[in-house]
């Protein structure tokens, strides 16, 4: 009896594994999303009203219009993007919402259907429109490349994949919701997935500067904003111990994508 169990179990995970397949655009790079879309979406949703519950809407009208601004610039940058090169069903569940939130941490994140919070502790790095373009324009490419679905698939496995997201959320709503806002970047988080995470944030860096070149906005400023928090001062985790690339690193990485991205940049 336990070695059906086992078999079926095998069985079920492949089928999953055949069903996951896809591939992120621009870079290609196949990848393995065991939770249908659809699925993430819906849960993304809860997630990011319970978030906004719990914080608070930063008063400040001018920043957050530009936050805004700024968001809708880039994602309709995307979506023509998206169908341009027939991957419009990627983004068809999308509807996008920037909002700025006060917190001193200098963090931004983006969770699955377009849903983008920046804290206002990362304005002091962004400083200008450009520069708060640079974080835009990565985070939404984390949503696009379905990253999230990516962590969610490896860190609640297939138990959770058998059971389906909905059922697992309700029978284990704290434990999902901590793997839940770990996976999209709004709580750090050190352990087995770390390098998983950074090749997902070097893949992100490279797709958020062309979808900022194509919004219009310089990319050679991704390289003045990753400096400038760099020097930012404080105890830093060694790169092996971070979900994000040592800064160094990150520099010289987006130095040697910048022609690329260059190609797709027109001033507006």
């Amino acid at each position: 009896m336990m070695k059906k169990n086992m078999r079926n179990t095998l069985l079920l995970g492949f089928c999953f594994f055949l069903a996951a397949c896809a591939t992120v655009p621009i870079t290609g790079r196949k990848q393995i999303n065991m939770f249908p879309e659809s699925e993430m979406i819906a849960t993304s949703l809860t997630q990011y009203d319970t978030f906004l519950k719990d914080s608070k809407l930063s008063g400040d009208k001018q920043k957050t219009a530009m936050v805004k601004s700024c968001g809708k610039r880039i994602a309709k940058a995307v979506e023509d993007f998206m169908i341009e090169h027939g991957m419009s069903d990627r983004i068809a569940n999308f509807q996008w919402e920037f909002n700025l939130v006060e917190d001193d941490t200098p963090n931004a994140w983006c969770m699955p259907g377009g849903k983008v919070v920046f804290y206002t502790g990362i304005l002091p790095y962004t400083q200008t429109e450009t520069g708060l373009a640079v974080v835009m324009g990565h985070e939404i490419a984390h949503a696009i490349a379905r990253h999230g679905n990516e962590r969610m698939s490896q860190q609640m496995g297939l138990q959770a994949i058998s059971q389906g997201l909905s059922i697992y959320l309700n029978e284990k709503p704290a434990e999902t919701q901590q793997i839940w806002m770990t996976a999209f970047g709004a709580v750090s988080n050190v352990g087995v997935i770390l390098p998983f995470s950074r090749s997902h944030e070097t893949e992100a860096d490279k797709m958020g500067l062309i979808f900022m070149a194509m919004a219009g906005y310089d990319p050679a400023e991704a390289v003045e904003f990753w400096k400038r928090m760099g020097a930012s001062g404080g105890q830093k985790p060694p790169e092996f111990l971070s979900t994000h690339p040592a800064d160094d690193t990150r520099v010289k990485d987006l130095k040697a994508y910048l022609p690329e991205a260059m190609k797709y940049y027109k001033k507006k």
